[in-house]
């Protein structure tokens, strides 16, 4: 008996991974059909950010701000209470976008919530939604799940959100993914971004970005560079 329903249970998993499988369907991100977010980036909710080194993940939020203008994709910024603890966005998000929608919440928690914000998102007539924010658990998951319910498709970066621990982004990250947000690293949205590095946006706008924000990359590139020019690249 005990025998019959382990089998049992083992083909009940078996038939639902197979139907995961032949369910699934490889959705790119499209820069025609995207939208970037920056959600609540603040000065003072910076500090809340424990589950990266400070120095990183302002590199990660104003990578993520960037990447929009990279690809030329429409962009709405928001912040929750800012005149308070929460503090402003970073002055240099602001520069990067001065002509994008600015959302400016004083009492919501979900963005989603904001009729402001819900007209924005709508009125770009995106239908694929790329967003970061603080925190990882709150304001990210919150709208994510929000969206993915209002019927968008949701990439979190998931570089340039943060909070309180590795465990409690551990835990938002895997709530968003049972409800199919995707999450992925800033390199990765870029590169499906691009896709291949002769469209354009391709190498020669990607390249600077990465060596601005990515340098493990940049210097990559920088080497290949060096040997090209000095003629010690080899074939192998």
């Amino acid at each position: 008996m005990q025998f019959n329903a382990s089998f049992t249970r083992l083909a009940l998993a078996l038939l639902s991974f197979a139907a995961l499988a032949t369910a699934f369907k490889y959705e790119r991100i499209d820069k025609n059909n995207s939208v970037l977010l920056v959600v609540d980036h603040q000065e003072g909710l910076f500090q809340l950010a424990r589950d990266f080194h400070p120095v990183e993940f302002k590199n990660n939020i104003l990578a993520h701000a960037e990447l929009a203008k990279v690809f030329n994709l429409p962009t709405i910024l928001t912040t929750s209470a800012e005149h308070g603890p929460n503090g402003p966005l970073p002055q240099e998000i602001i520069d990067m976008h001065p002509s994008a929608p600015f959302i400016r919440r004083n009492g919501e928690v979900n963005a989603w919530d904001n009729p402001d914000f819900r007209k924005a998102v709508q009125a770009t007539g995106k239908k694929q939604v790329i967003l970061a924010g603080i925190t990882t658990d709150v304001c990210t998951t919150f709208l994510a799940l929000s969206l993915v319910d209002a019927g968008y498709t949701v990439f979190a970066n998931s570089d340039a959100s943060g909070t309180f621990d590795v465990k409690t982004a551990e835990d938002a990250n895997d709530r968003m993914r049972g409800a199919g947000v995707q999450l992925l690293s800033m390199f990765a949205v870029a590169l499906e971004l691009m896709r291949d590095w002769r469209n354009t946006p391709g190498a020669p706008e990607l390249l600077p970005f990465f060596d601005k924000y990515l340098p493990e990359y940049g210097l990559l590139a920088r080497a290949h560079d060096a040997a090209v020019n000095n003629g010690t690249l080899s074939g192998l």
